[in-house]
């Protein structure tokens, strides 16, 4: 009768083990429930948090600075227009003109900016000679949002070329590029009569990095006189718009760049177009009008 009752005192005992070794992975699996439930109140392991953390700086992170930055403008401003050209310069292609220099209005110079000139050599019975030069600067900042200078720059040259080679009443209009002369440049030349004669013009339009220069020259025999060589016209009017580069690149030699903020020159002015008095006045004075000139949409 003793050992009967000795196995059945085992057998509670080991019950009691197995009970008590099921209940160890019961517990665990709470455990674990317990953790992934306060991980989603915001309670749970570092690296939850780690990842949390990650997660919010990368969608709160502005876009980087790679990917809006735009290569400042080469050029921050922009030589006075009106000592653009070398006295010598002027003497070639203005020679009675040489004290008529008169300048655009602008409101921002260093952006945008013109002047002209104009000399008429008068031979008494044997007629005049006409000459008018304008010279016209317009300058181009780097913007985040529209675009690098020089991009903006090239579209506007693009324009200004467009234009000279559909001017209203223009006749045996020539165009071609130059090079040589900045970064792009594109020489336009045409015959306008008028009452007062027939004009030979000369557009050269030239764009430097972000800087897009204009110039206007024409000439004309009045009087009787006969008309200039369109060819000696071009030529000088080539090597004027040569020296106008150079005078941008001399005004900005200390190598500094413009900032990339928006600039007001992003768009043309009025200013900084050519000018419509091409031409003289019917009565052929020294100051131009409007009435023979290049029609030209500004």
């Amino acid at each position: 009768m003793h050992r009967p009752a000795q196995r059945v005192g085992r057998a509670p005992r080991l019950t009691r083990i197995l009970v008590s070794a099921a209940a160890v992975p019961v517990a665990l699996a709470a455990a674990g429930c317990s953790s992934d439930s306060g991980s989603g109140s915001g309670s749970g392991s570092s690296a939850d948090k780690a990842a949390q953390k990650g997660t919010a700086a990368t969608s709160s992170a502005s876009p980087s600075t790679s990917a809006d930055a735009v290569e400042p403008a080469a050029y921050a401003t922009l030589p006075a227009p009106c000592s653009v050209f070398s006295k010598k310069t002027l003497g070639e292609l203005v020679p009675k003109g040489l004290k008529s220099a008169k300048s655009g209005k602008s409101d921002d110079a260093k952006d945008r900016s013109s002047c002209s000139w104009n000399s008429l050599d008068n031979k008494g019975v044997k007629g005049s000679q006409f000459r008018w030069l304008n010279v016209s600067q317009l300058r181009f900042d780097s913007d985040a949002t529209r675009g690098e200078g020089n991009q903006l720059a090239q579209a506007y040259y693009d324009k200004q070329v467009k234009e000279a080679q559909t001017v209203t009443g223009a006749t045996g209009a020539r165009s071609e590029p130059v090079s040589g002369i900045g970064d792009a440049s594109t020489a336009v030349r045409y015959d306008l009569k008028k009452k007062e004669g027939s004009f030979k013009q000369q557009t050269v339009v030239t764009r430097v990095e972000n800087v897009v220069i204009t110039l206007d020259y024409n000439g004309a025999g009045l009087a009787g006189d006969k008309a200039p060589s369109a060819d000696d016209l071009t030529k000088a009017a080539e090597k004027a718009a040569k020296e106008a580069v150079a005078a941008v690149a001399s005004t900005n030699k200390d190598g500094s760049r413009a900032t990339t903020a928006p600039s007001k020159s992003a768009s043309p002015s009025k200013s900084a177009s050519p000018s419509k008095s091409a031409s003289p006045s019917a009565s052929a004075s020294s100051k131009p009008s409007a009435s023979a000139s290049a029609t030209k949409k500004n």
